[in-house]
């Protein structure tokens, strides 16, 4: 075999890890040479390893790949971004679990995805960055869904065809996109979508970030918004995602905090 099949020099983002014997563990990476591959470290347990703080999750690495019998062996790691500022805050680290769980369901063995890559990557740094991180979410989870081909339908009623009105609206899971009044009342599982929410998902879905970095969506809107896309999404993925839920509990938390604090 060539050295060249033998010897990958890979940049990644670590997605899991799980451990594997007495002092080896499998990590899972998203590359931007590879797309996703399965991956295992020799004695990165050990505590003289100088090799697992480059394969966390989260950190974006230059990674050395030796193939094996049956995993690419992980010989040398660098980290190019450790995102401490992700690791040192829950609600970041869940937010940043969230968005590394849907691209770990979509993202392809073997398969180059750059796009997919950079959005990613981006997304983390946004994350990392920002002092409320709804924005950088919603704009990832659309972008997310261009990329898995499940772009939701904004702009026309998806039963009846009609154009949307500057109105109340619904929102349908199983026919991926807005239904008028007339038609979401006729569909039992349909989710009311206000007139201003349906205006910021459009504003999402059809913008730059730089464009939707700064807005202030209103409290009401984003439980509307975040209630739609999770639920859809987690249609789409075919299964109960495990991320939003604990999002969730964290962000009732920091409301109740919140909320004691102004008494």
């Amino acid at each position: 075999m060539p050295a060249i099949d033998r010897i990958r020099k890979v940049t990644a983002i670590v997605i899991a890890h799980a451990e594997y014997g007495e002092a080896d563990r499998f990590v899972r990476i998203f590359t931007l040479e590879n797309g996703k591959l399965n991956t295992l470290a020799k004695g990165v347990r050990k505590i003289q390893s100088r090799k697992a703080a480059h394969l966390e999750p989260f950190t974006h690495s230059a990674l050395v790949l030796a193939r094996g019998q049956s995993f690419w062996i992980i010989t040398q790691a660098e980290t190019l971004n450790a995102f401490t500022g992700i690791h040192d805050d829950l609600k970041k680290t869940t937010d940043a679990a969230y968005v590394l769980e849907l691209v770990d369901k979509i993202a392809g063995e073997n398969h180059p995805e750059p796009g997919l890559y950079r959005l990613l990557l981006d997304t983390l740094k946004r994350i990392e960055a920002a002092s409320d991180t709804f924005n950088a979410l919603r704009y990832f989870e659309f972008r997310f869904l261009d990329t898995a081909g499940f772009r939701p339908e904004l702009t026309n009623c998806v039963a009846c065809k009609k154009p949307i009105q500057p109105e109340d609206q619904y929102f349908s899971v199983l026919q991926g996109g807005i239904l008028c009044p007339q038609c979401g009342q006729m569909e039992a599982r349909s989710i009311f979508a206000a007139k201003d929410t349906l205006r910021y998902l459009r504003h999402f879905q059809r913008s730059a970030y730089p464009e939707v970095e700064t807005i202030n969506v209103p409290e009401n809107t984003r439980m509307e918004m975040q209630k739609i896309m999770n639920v859809y999404i987690a249609a789409v993925m075919e299964g109960q995602l495990k991320t939003p839920g604990f999002q969730r509990q964290i962000e009732g938390v920091r409301g109740r905090r919140k909320y004691n604090d102004i008494k």
